[in-house]
């Protein structure tokens, strides 16, 4: 019996069946171990920098206060889903409770909405400091900092409130198959055996709101940002300027592009296969590449990690 036809037989009030690539069945193990490494090394990158950030006195500026708030959402993202995903490949463990692939849903979005704000944040912090940089100690002291984290970590774990208690509320009584690799709301509201247009609409304007609110807000600042350097009469200022807020842009647009695909658009266009990959772009790869991504193009950083070896050593 196939793994797809023995997971239908199961009763959705026993919980759901996690399907995920469905034409790679054959090839388990191959994807246990590749997960394995993303895993490991996305977790040693942003462990190196989140320890990096706060325990060298030089990364002590609000920029680095926010990207070890980054590394850890970025560990938090990464091991919501990951670990599912591993014991599904190894020990062919599909199965998830109501009440986990509930929480999974949970914390997944909030985390989500988390780092849009803390996105948001850091561009924030990018226009204060190129814009108005005589202002910029004033309105980005240590205490003003920790107040923006706190709001952006508390702004994030309301929003998916609502969509979830209205998913709690669902009927589930056909198919407990949940055709993504981890539990997600929109292929979570495909399995209810209700009309869910309503809900369905809900999400979809809290999703809008929250995505399309902070990216507009990210852009508003990088056209000031860019208005500002395009002022400075130096070629060479101008790219100094700029670069320091290159890595940040690369983790915006690798984020922001393939969420709002995913989440601002009809469900009626779902398509499992598709979503599941685009899905693997902001959950897995983007947490896995912004160590990478700020440790590569970033002096400090770097130095920083020299340092701490230098003393090990």
């Amino acid at each position: 019996m196939d793994e797809r036809a023995s997971d239908k037989s199961n009763s959705s009030a026993n919980g759901f069946i996690i399907y995920g690539f469905p034409n790679l069945l054959h090839f388990h193990t191959l994807l246990f171990w590749v997960f394995l490494i993303i895993y490991l090394l996305t977790l040693t990158g942003n462990g190196i920098v989140f320890l990096l950030t706060n325990f060298d006195q030089k990364l002590h500026t609000p920029m680095y206060f926010f990207v070890s708030h980054l590394s850890f959402l970025d560990l938090s993202y990464i091991t919501v889903t990951i670990p599912k995903m591993l014991a599904k490949f190894l020990m062919k463990n599909s199965a998830i409770s109501f009440s986990g692939c509930l929480f999974q849903v949970y914390v997944f979005l909030s985390l989500a909405a988390t780092e849009c704000f803390l996105l948001t944040v850091m561009s924030f912090d990018h226009y204060y400091a190129i814009c108005q940089p005589l202002c910029y100690t004033t309105n980005m002291t240590r205490k003003h900092c920790i107040q923006l984290a706190v709001a952006a970590w508390t702004a994030g774990f309301l929003s998916p409130l609502i969509q979830t208690v209205l998913a709690s509320r669902l009927p589930f009584c056909g198919s407990n198959v949940i055709h993504h690799y981890y539990c997600d709301h929109p292929p979570l509201l495909q399995l209810a055996c209700t009309n869910t247009s309503l809900k369905v609409a809900i999400g979809s304007s809290i999703s809008f709101f929250v995505i399309m609110s902070n990216f507009s807000l990210v852009l508003f600042s990088y056209i000031k940002i860019i208005v500002s350097v395009m002022k400075i009469s130096s070629k060479g200022g101008r790219r100094k300027t700029f670069s320091t807020c290159t890595s940040h842009l690369i983790v915006v647009n690798l984020f922001y592009l393939p969420i709002i695909f995913m989440y601002i658009r009809p469900t009626a266009t779902y398509v499992s296969d598709v979503d599941s990959l685009v899905a693997i772009i902001y959950s897995v790869l983007t947490p896995a590449l912004n160590p990478m991504i700020y440790t590569l193009r970033n002096k400090d950083i770097k130095e920083a990690f020299k340092r701490k070896i230098s003393l090990i050593s």
